[in-house]
C-alpha cells in the first residue's frame, strides 16, 4: 500500500478538518485506508421503478417516480411536521417529514417530476413514507438504476449534522476510490487468490462499496474477510513465534521432593486424565528452556487449582518464587485459604497480599519475599505495586485474567529479575473461535472433565406466579441442613428497569424465612471490605441459611454445603454469566441445584437463553451459544481488551473461515517462518504495516 493511504482524511475532498474531527470521534476514521475500509453492513436496492399501487408492507423499500403537491404544515411550533402528497398514474400516498422543514417547504416545484425511495409505514390504515430520500428525476434515468444497488452505512446523530449520513459517507468513498483507485495493491500473493478463488482487492474494495449486483457483493466480502483474518492469523503466530526465540525462559530442569511428596502423600484425591495431562503440558513448557505462555481453561468446579498448585511446586523444587494474583479479595481468600489447607502439612512458606493487608504485615511480606524465605505470595492487584520485590520470581498465575488490563499483567512478570513463567486461568470457558484470535499468542490447556463422584447440577426455570412452589423447595433443602444463594441483577430499584433488586428481595426473604428459624446474610459491591468479609465467613461457617447477593459471588466462592442457586430476572443475566453462577453450587457430594426465576414476558433470545441452561451443563457448549447470541463485544472481559476491531469478520459467524484461515497461516509460517520468499512478498509486506500502525492481535501476555 502507497502512502497515499496514510493520508489525513481532512484531504479527501469533500472533508476538511470540521468532518475530519467527527468521523475521527464517531467512527475512529483518520486515514484514506480507515475509510476505504470502513463498510456498508447492507444494502438497498434501487435498480427499479415501482407504482404506488404497487407499495405494500411486504418489501422493505420502494422507490417510485411522479410529483409532489399539497405541501401543508401541521401543528403548532414545538410539534411542527410537514405533510405531502406523491401521486403517480396509478394513485396517491402521502409523505411525512418531521425535520428539516424549512428545507422542505422550498424544495418542490409542482410540475416537476421526483424520484422518492423510502420504507412504508402505515398510519390509520394508509401507507404512507416517512422522511422519504427525494431527488429529481433525470428523464433517461430509468436506464442508469439499472445498477442501483446502493450501500447503507452505520451514521450517528454527530455525523448526520455534519452531513455524514449514510448517502453523505457514500459520496466521500465515492470521491476517495476516484481519487486513489489506481494506487490500490494487491495484497495476497497470486497462488493464494487463484486456488482460494477469491477477486483482487481493488475489484473487491470497489464492489463491497458501489457493488455491480448482488453476486459481487458476496465475492467481494468474502475476498476481505479471508484477507482480514489471515493477516490476523499471520500477525499472531510470528509475535508468538518471535516471543518463543527473543526470551530465554527459566529453565525447570527438574521435578523434586516437593512435587513428589505432595503427589505421593498430600494430593487428597485422584487427578482426572484431564488434570494430569495439563500437568503434563505444564511441565514440559517449564522444562523447554522457554518461557511458557499459557492459557488454562477449565469450567466451573474442574479442578484447576490443584493443577495450578502442581505447577507452582514444580517452580518450588527449582529453587524459585511464585505468586498467585486474583482479581478479587474474595478469590485471593479462597485461594490462600483453599492452598494453605492442601500444603498445612508441608513445609512450605505462603502469605497473602490484599488491600487490606496491616503495614506491618506488608513490611515483614516485603523483607521476606527480598531475602528469599517467602516461597508463594498470592493477592490482589497490591503485588503489582512497586513495594513488592521478589528475590528469584519464576513463575506467574494470573486467575480470572481477562479482568486485569494488559498493563497490569505485563508489571508483574516484570517483579523478578528473569523472565517468569506465565500461566492465565479462566472459569470462563472461552469459545473457539476467541482463544484463536484474541488469544491466540498462548498455548491453551484445556481440563474437560468433572472429578469423579461430582454430581451435575440440575437447573430448572420458573416463572414467577410458581414462587411458592420455589419458596418450598427452599425451605425443604434448608431443613436438610443445606445453604442457598439468592442472586439478584441491581442492588436497589431502579425506574428505568422492571427487575427484582437486591434490598426488596431482602425484606421478601427475611418475610418468607422469619428469624429466629432462619438467618439470611447480604453481600453487594458497595459494601466495606470489612463487611463483605464478616457476611461471607457467617455463610462459609454455616450460621447463616441464605445468602443474598448481587453477582459479587460470581467467582471466588467455593462452599460445599451450598447446594441451591436462586437467580431472579434470569432472562436479563448473560448465558455465560448465568452459567458462572451456577458454578457457586455442586461443589460438594449432595445434588446442587440452579432455580432461574424470570417474569412471564421474555424475549426470544431471553427464552432461548434459559432453555440453553435448562438443557445444558457444558461451559463450552454454553460459550459458543453465547457468542451466537450476544456477539463478541458482550463476552466478559473481551470488550475493554480493544482487541475485538474486525473491520469486517464477525467473530460468532465466521468460525470455519478463522479456524481455515489460521491453518493456513500456521503451514504458510511452516514452509517459510519470516515470509522472505518471494511468493510471500505481498503478504510480509501487509503484516509489516500492520505492525507499524500498531495493529496487533494476541498481544495477551
Amino acid at each position: 500500500m502507497t502512502d497515499i493511504f496514510r493520508t489525513e482524511i481532512t484531504y479527501l475532498k469533500g472533508v476538511g478538518p470540521r468532518r475530519a474531527e467527527v468521523l475521527k470521534k464517531e467512527l475512529g476514521v483518520e486515514t484514506f485506508d480507515d475509510f476505504l475500509n470502513y463498510y456498508p453492513f447492507r444494502y438497498i436496492d434501487k435498480s427499479k421503478f415501482y407504482k404506488v399501487k404497487d407499495v405494500t408492507n411486504d418489501s422493505a423499500y420502494f422507490q417510485l417516480r411522479g410529483k409532489v403537491t399539497n405541501l401543508v404544515s401541521v401543528g403548532d411550533k414545538r410539534t411542527r411536521y410537514i405533510t405531502a402528497i406523491f401521486s403517480d398514474d396509478t394513485g396517491t400516498i402521502d409523505l411525512v417529514w418531521f425535520r428539516g422543514l424549512s428545507w422542505i417547504k422550498k424544495r418542490f416545484t409542482p410540475d416537476n417530476v421526483y424520484t422518492v425511495f423510502g420504507k412504508p409505514s402505515v398510519y390509520k390504515n394508509t401507507f404512507n413514507f416517512v422522511h422519504p430520500e427525494i431527488e429529481d428525476y433525470i428523464e433517461g434515468e430509468d436506464e442508469l438504476v439499472g445498477q442501483g444497488l446502493e450501500g447503507i452505512y452505520s451514521s450517528s446523530e454527530k455525523l448526520k449534522n455534519s452531513g455524514l449520513g449514510s448517502k453523505g459517507i457514500s459520496k466521500l468513498i465515492r470521491n476517495l476510490l476516484n481519487q486513489t483507485g489506481e494506487s490500490i495493491r494487491e495484497t495476497m500473493p497470486d497462488y493464494l487468490t487463484k486456488h482460494y478463488k477469491l477477486l483482487d482487492r481493488k475489484q473487491a474494495l470497489i464492489n463491497i462499496h458501489f457493488p455491480e449486483n448482488t453476486r459481487i457483493i458476496d465475492s467481494a466480502i468474502k475476498r476481505l474477510k479471508f484477507e482480514e483474518l489471515l493477516f490476523i492469523q499471520l500477525q499472531i503466530l510470528q509475535n508468538k513465534q518471535n516471543l518463543r526465540e527473543q526470551i530465554t525462559g527459566v529453565r525447570f530442569g527438574k521435578v523434586g521432593d516437593y512435587l513428589n511428596d505432595f503427589y505421593r502423600d498430600h494430593l487428597p484425591f485422584t487427578l482426572t486424565n484431564a488434570q494430569k495431562k495439563v500437568v503434563r503440558e505444564i511441565r514440559a513448557d517449564m522444562g523447554s528452556g522457554k518461557q511458557m505462555n499459557r492459557l488454562l481453561q477449565g469450567d466451573v468446579g474442574s479442578g484447576k487449582t490443584v493443577v495450578a498448585l502442581m505447577s507452582i511446586l514444580i517452580a518450588l523444587d527449582n529453587g524459585y518464587q511464585t505468586c498467585i494474583m486474583a482479581p478479587t479479595e474474595i478469590l485471593a481468600n479462597q485461594h490462600y485459604h483453599s492452598i494453605s489447607q492442601l500444603l498445612k502439612e508441608m513445609n512450605i512458606t505462603l502469605d497473602l497480599l490484599t488491600g487490606s493487608t496491616k503495614k506491618a504485615h506488608r513490611r515483614k511480606i516485603s523483607e521476606e519475599l527480598e531475602n528469599g524465605s517467602l516461597q508463594l505470595l498470592i493477592g490482589t492487584h497490591a503485588l503489582i505495586e512497586e513495594s513488592v520485590s521478589f528475590k528469584n520470581l519464576g513463575f506467574v498465575i494470573i486467575d480470572e485474567q481477562h479482568r486485569f488490563g494488559v498493563a497490569q499483567r505485563a508489571r508483574l512478570w516484570q517483579k523478578g529479575r528473569q523472565v517468569p513463567h506465565v500461566l492465565v486461568m479462566t472459569a470462563t470457558p472461552i469459545p473457539r473461535t476467541l482463544a484463536m484470535t484474541v488469544y491466540g499468542n498462548l498455548d491453551v490447556s484445556v481440563i474437560d472433565e468433572l472429578p469423579p463422584g461430582r454430581k451435575p447440577i440440575k437447573t430448572a426455570h420458573f416463572f414467577d406466579s410458581k414462587r411458592l412452589k420455589v419458596t418450598g423447595f427452599m425451605r425443604d433443602q434448608i431443613k436438610r441442613g443445606r445453604q442457598i444463594y439468592v442472586v439478584y441483577p441491581l442492588i436497589n430499584e431502579s425506574e428505568k428497569l422492571d427487575l427484582k433488586n437486591l434490598m426488596d428481595g431482602f425484606e421478601h426473604i427475611q418475610r418468607d424465612f422469619p428469624l429466629p428459624e432462619y438467618q439470611v446474610s447480604v453481600l453487594h459491591g458497595r459494601m466495606k471490605t470489612e463487611d463483605k468479609d464478616a457476611e461471607m465467613k457467617r455463610f462459609v461457617d454455616g450460621k447463616t441459611d441464605i445468602m443474598v447477593s448481587t453477582t459479587v459471588i460470581e467467582v471466588g466462592v467455593d462452599i460445599p454445603n451450598a447446594s441451591v442457586m436462586v437467580i431472579e430476572n434470569a432472562e436479563r443475566f448473560g448465558l455465560s454469566q448465568l452459567h458462572q453462577l451456577r458454578g457457586r453450587v455442586g461443589r460438594g457430594a449432595d445434588q446442587s441445584y440452579c432455580v432461574l426465576m424470570s417474569g412471564v414476558k421474555l424475549s426470544a433470545e431471553g427464552r432461548k437463553r434459559l432453555e440453553i441452561m435448562v438443557r445444558s451443563n457444558d461451559g463450552f457448549e454454553i460459550a459458543e451459544a453465547d457468542l451466537k447470541l450476544r456477539g463478541p463485544g458482550d463476552i466478559e472481559g473481551t470488550q475493554q481488551s480493544g482487541l475485538l476491531d474486525f473491520k469486517i469478520a464477525n467473530l460468532a459467524k465466521d468460525g470455519e473461515l478463522i479456524a481455515s484461515t489460521r491453518q493456513l497461516a500456521e503451514h504458510i509460517l511452516e514452509k517459510d517462518p519470516n515470509l522472505e520468499k518471494p511468493e510471500n512478498t505481498p503478504l510480509k509486506q501487509q503484516v509489516q504495516l500492520l505492525q507499524s500502525e500498531n495493529r496487533q492481535w494476541g498481544r495477551i501476555s
